[in-house]
């Protein structure tokens, strides 16, 4: 989740159009799209293999502040607080931030090939170990914590969390799972115009389930079999249907900048950021917050009288969690957490979808004829069948096998070799793999909990450990 720096004070927002203005003001030029990835692991203590408390000798601060001692990250505070780590002014790496229950996340930089998207990760994994191991913390490649229990999680003191700890209870029944035991994969990218936001957004939230079933990686919780092959995915179902799911109006006619924004309205808020602190305002929609409306909304006089600016508008966009998230760019957030090779295969899926015309059009095509209820049908199928769950005359595999030879031919097409000459499709060969198996992390894990790992999960700690 994103990590709150002071800064100037932003504009005040006039009218809505500023709103759709603040999305549009995204589009690049082809020539211009980068690529973001982000992608969170379980911290976890080597000897115990429980989870890492923020505070300690071998703490997560303890870990943030080696990598600061060891390869020169500065911190990013609340108060006295360290909540997240970023380079240098002027040095690439992107951002260190912790989520919710101490899993450990990388926000890259936007970069212009998946070549480096692969340096940069590997990289950062490598600083991690390199401080980790002389602590005795280790980071876990999987999508939902497959031991810990939610009472056991450790809190981290980043205040946005305390706000949505206290709501998460009040709209779905797994919001604190989600923030406490679930770790993912995703990548943000570029569009060029309004109407191509609209044709990859669409893709991207038809083909959503498809990913969450190649990275399925989520098949255990406290220890045993859970029955799914993405808990991470069930999870998703009841966290928060206000903001969460596949938008089923992006594919209405008349879908657009404005269109999202209306909905982005209508969302309930969970907070304001004013002098450093904030302000629990969950419940409350931003309409109701332009509106000047807070206080008579949520019954709470001594909110008073605040104004609506454009880093509200920016906070509160990164609190809405659909399955494609809008903002000035795309974020695509339906992998779970895992491995080197899973991180660098998710942003090829879909910039081979998305950053070639050819690719986006056949993409487009063969999502073309589905209704909202099989877009439905597969998203709430995926979580439990993984590749093998039914959809419409044969199962998700099906779908997946024609997406990822979609993908791969528009990173070939793309071009983008790297100084051995190879093009980017070689980041797509594990999904290759697996369509032609049909097997995913979370098959081998449930196959391995059944065999050589004799009915036991802590060998995950070693098999799926960075």
């Amino acid at each position: 989740m994103s990590t709150r720096q002071d800064s100037a004070p932003s504009p005040t927002i006039a009218s809505r159009n500023d709103l759709v203005a603040a999305i549009a003001k995204g589009e690049k030029r082809a020539a211009d799209w980068r690529i973001g990835t982000e992608h969170e692991k379980f911290l976890f203590h080597t000897d115990t293999l429980g989870p890492v408390p923020y505070d300690g000798p071998r703490g997560v601060r303890a870990l943030m502040q080696g990598l600061m001692t060891r390869f020169g990250w500065e911190a990013i505070r609340e108060g006295d607080t360290i909540i997240a780590l970023k380079r240098p002014s002027g040095e690439a790496g992107g951002t260190v931030s912790l989520e919710p229950g101490g899993q450990f996340e990388l926000s890259g930089d936007p970069l212009t090939t998946l070549h480096e998207v692969a340096h940069e990760t590997r990289e950062h994994l490598d600083q991690v170990k390199d401080v980790g191991e002389a602590l005795g913390i280790g980071a876990l490649g999987m999508g939902f914590a497959p031991v810990a229990k939610q009472v056991d999680v450790p809190r981290m003191p980043k205040r946005r969390y305390a706000v949505m700890s206290r709501y998460m209870p009040e709209v779905g029944t797994r919001g604190l799972d989600m923030m406490f035991r679930t770790c993912t994969i995703q990548v943000n990218l570029d569009f060029q115009s309004e109407a191509d936001m609209v044709q990859k957004l669409r893709v991207g939230l038809a083909l959503q389930p498809v990913a969450t079933a190649l990275f399925a990686a989520s098949p255990f919780t406290e220890g045993k079999p859970n029955g799914f092959k993405s808990m991470r995915g069930e999870v998703w179902r009841d966290t928060d249907k206000a903001r969460t799911g596949n938008l089923p109006f992006a594919f209405e006619s008349g879908m657009g900048y404005e269109r999202y924004v209306d909905y982005a309205l209508d969302v309930p808020m969970y907070f304001i950021y004013r002098d450093g602190q904030y302000i629990d305002v969950a419940g409350a929609s931003f309409r109701d917050f332009m509106a000047g409306n807070l206080a008579r909304v949520l019954g709470r006089p001594e909110l008073g009288e605040h104004t609506a600016t454009i880093d509200d508008w920016s906070d509160h966009l990164t609190t809405l969690f659909p399955d494609v998230r809008l903002k000035s760019f795309l974020e695509m957030r339906g992998a779970d957490g895992g491995g080197l090779s899973q991180i660098c295969a998710l942003p090829a899926f879909w910039v081979g979808l998305l950053y070639d015309q050819t690719a986006l059009d056949s993409a487009s095509d063969l999502i073309g004829d589905w209704t909202a209820g099989d877009r439905d049908a597969m998203r709430n199928a995926v979580p439990k069948g993984g590749l093998d769950a039914p959809f419409r005359k044969g199962t998700v595999l099906d779908v997946a096998r024609v997406a990822v030879d979609i993908a791969r031919a528009g990173l070939v097409r793309r071009a983008r070799l790297s100084m051995l000459g190879q093009d980017e499709s070689v980041f797509v060969e594990p999904l290759q793999q697996i369509v032609r198996s049909g097997k995913t992390a979370a098959d081998d894990m449930l196959a391995a909990y059944d065999t050589r790992w004799a009915g036991s999960v802590l060998p995950a700690f070693k098999d799926y450990a960075f």
